[in-house]
């Protein structure tokens, strides 16, 4: 299939789209530092999920007839999916801006600032990986009377994704909850580096003491949060390979436009994120899925408007079962 990377016009479109929506809100919606409120985060949710869904459409249109709905669902379910496993990322979040303290005012600028940073590792790690999926097909071989051909890369990543879903099933946010973010090693890359100060200064990162440039606390919540990313990338960026592991416009853009919701939808989730309790068991059952389509791909394919039919099907079922059995307060 032809890759939506190999019109400029598009891709120059969505850089732009993405440099201006980001200015807009750092240099006009955001200029002072504040604490957002649950209004505000709703509106901004609908509008970033509102304008994703009208950029898939875009992606339908754009393209011819035959692969017009195959585009449109690889798009759907690479964004569904990053956006599930970024709500459940948004508990680790929350414990990192408990861990320092963080005043819910500079909330936002560290999630901006984050998101910065997750852009350009996103599109290191997705383009970079299509690349070496591209080199890593083995010779066309021979199963069960069937010609197929395996890719070491997706297969290794399919298998990883199997572990990660079980893993996920029994992981315990109580251990996660203990953790010491301070040996968190982007806190300590700032540690190493700089003298931080023991308090905030406002939403600066820098500040200057008896003629000493010194980081603040800030800057080593961002670091953690940047380094928190890079582990979450570990997940999510293979369970996309599956959808489209040969068109990484598809893949970019539907992560992107993910993550930049993710601010908006934290300051909405960060007071119910109790509601949600059950997610982690539907996002474990997602990861599992996914590894088992990319293990079975070279002999059975499973269509991208199937994949997103369960993927949305585990979604809406692990939210209804966190409504009707809610986790109970210890």
């Amino acid at each position: 299939m032809d890759s939506l990377i190999n019109h400029p016009g598009i891709l120059i479109g969505f850089a732009l789209l993405v440099c201006i929506m980001l200015l807009l809100d750092l240099g006009v919606f955001n200029k002072k530092s504040h604490v957002i409120s649950n209004k505000e985060a709703a509106i901004w949710s609908i509008f970033w999920i509102g304008l994703s869904m009208v950029f898939s459409v875009f992606i339908y249109i754009v393209t011819n007839e035959q692969v017009g709905m195959e585009k449109f669902s690889q798009f759907q379910s690479a964004y569904w999916i990053e956006k599930a496993l970024s709500v459940d990322n948004l508990f680790v979040f929350i414990l990192v801006f408990g861990f320092f303290n963080v005043p819910r005012e500079y909330h936002h600028k560290v999630l901006f600032w984050g998101i910065i940073g997750a852009l350009v590792m996103r599109a290191i790690f997705i383009f970079a990986g299509v690349g070496i999926i591209n080199l890593t097909y083995l010779p066309e071989m021979t199963i069960w009377e069937r010609s197929v051909k395996i890719n070491v890369v997706l297969t290794l990543f399919g298998g990883f994704l199997v572990y990660a879903g079980f893993k996920s099933w029994f992981a315990s946010k109580e251990e996660e909850g203990e953790k010491d973010y301070s040996k968190n090693p982007g806190a300590q890359l700032i540690y190493r580096f700089f003298k931080v100060t023991p308090e905030y200064h406002g939403d600066k990162f820098f500040v200057v003491k008896n003629g000493v440039k010194m980081a603040t606390p800030l800057l080593v919540v961002v670091a953690v949060i940047e380094f928190t990313d890079l582990l979450f990338a570990v997940d999510s960026i293979p369970a996309i390979f599956a959808i489209a592991p040969d068109d990484p416009f598809i893949l970019y853009t539907s992560n992107i436009f993910a993550i930049l919701g993710l601010r908006s939808l934290y300051f909405l989730l960060a007071n119910f994120i109790h509601m949600f309790s059950r997610l982690k068991f539907g996002l474990a059952i997602i990861l599992a899925f996914i590894g088992f389509k990319m293990l079975s791909a070279p002999i059975y394919h499973v269509d991208s408007t199937h994949s997103l039919a369960v993927v949305g099907s585990i979604l809406i079922l692990s939210i209804g079962a966190s409504v009707i059995w809610p986790e109970k307060k210890s």
